[in-house]
């Protein structure tokens, strides 16, 4: 099969065409013939170096996946209603820059009625993050507001679509006035450009000194300390990246007197068992929303799959809005 593999950590240049021995099917698992693969900021962190392959993973990079079942794990296909030439998107812990892909069959969805391979493609990786965290972890609820740090990205657009479709309120920031724009027009409520308003004193203004219910965040760092002071009494705070770095400082009573919970999590190394029971709660809650066009998927650009580099490298500029998608 070819795949795009990672030739040594570095710069988007890293990532070479190859051809690979197609891998091999296991115990309640499907091989998925690739049509379309998602690309996703833990991607980039991969082929940087700094986000390690699970023990027993592909160590080819892509986190996600749409396609047709070619084999597979007849008891479990049965079990999870699914059969051979089915059209799937799938969650895999890595191998989805490739031609053939092997998934669990308990991460594989149906693609919804109505949708293209590369729309299903552009799926996996954010709704299931989304929901793991903001609707099982932080327990969002209908009429509770949801600040979105960075409401354009990937996980950004999704969670807007979302917590919408869930009855709650949301403010996204975003790095542009065209960006926040783009905010409103998926359904956010409020969208803060926060290169130039400080978001604390905003949402601050939005809710009428009462705070946020929960705080979606992909920053961290010295941003943790501000969300703090966004939060309503009883809030959540829900770290899933850290790109503003590792090490935050808080006002420890601040977190007493509100209540507070600050959690977060990494999906990648979870079990199968765990990443099962979200894709039924997706395949229960989310997948009639998109199969009546309350939630779309948000489509940037879609590269051929020798192109990767090019999406790696468009990603890196966070010019984009939405999901960027290879195909092949």
């Amino acid at each position: 099969m070819k795949a795009i593999e990672i030739t040594a950590f570095g710069a988007p240049e890293v990532l070479v065409a190859t051809e690979r021995p197609a891998p091999v099917v296991g115990a309640g698992e499907v091989l998925i013939r690739v049509a379309a693969a998602g690309v996703n900021r833990p991607d980039v962190l991969q082929r940087k170096g700094l986000y390690p392959v699970p023990p027993g993973a592909s160590d080819l990079p892509g986190l996600e996946v749409a396609g047709v079942i070619e084999s597979g794990d007849a008891a479990a296909l049965a079990e999870a209603g699914l059969k051979v030439g089915d059209r799937v998107c799938a969650l895999v812990a890595g191998g989805g820059y490739a031609e053939l892909c092997v998934a669990p069959v308990g991460q594989c969805l149906p693609v919804p009625a109505g949708l293209s391979d590369i729309e299903a493609a552009s799926l996996p990786e954010t709704f299931f993050t989304v929901w793991s965290n903001v609707f099982d972890r932080a327990r969002l609820q209908p009429g509770e507001t949801l600040l979105i740090q960075g409401g354009t990205s990937g996980i950004g657009v999704t969670a807007i679509q979302l917590a919408k479709a869930a009855g709650a309120v949301v403010i996204a920031t975003a790095g542009s006035d065209e960006k926040c724009a783009a905010c409103i027009q998926l359904g956010a409520d409020h969208a803060i450009n926060y290169r130039d308003l400080d978001f604390v004193e905003e949402v601050k203004r939005i809710t009428a000194g009462k705070g946020v219910d929960v705080v979606l965040d992909m920053v961290a760092g010295a941003y943790v300390a501000r969300e703090i002071k966004c939060l309503a009494e009883d809030g959540r705070i829900v770290i899933i990246a850290v790109q503003g770095g590792v090490e935050a400082q808080i006002d420890a009573g601040l977190v007493l007197r509100k209540r507070l919970v600050i959690t977060g999590s990494t999906l990648r190394p979870r079990p199968v068992s765990f990443k099962t029971a979200i894709a039924k709660s997706l395949r229960q809650n989310v997948w009639p929303w998109l199969e009546a066009g309350r939630v779309k998927p948000v489509i940037f650009q879609v590269f051929p799959a020798a192109q990767a580099a090019a999406a790696h490298t468009l990603m890196e500029t966070n010019q984009h809005i939405g999901k960027l998608v290879l195909v092949w």
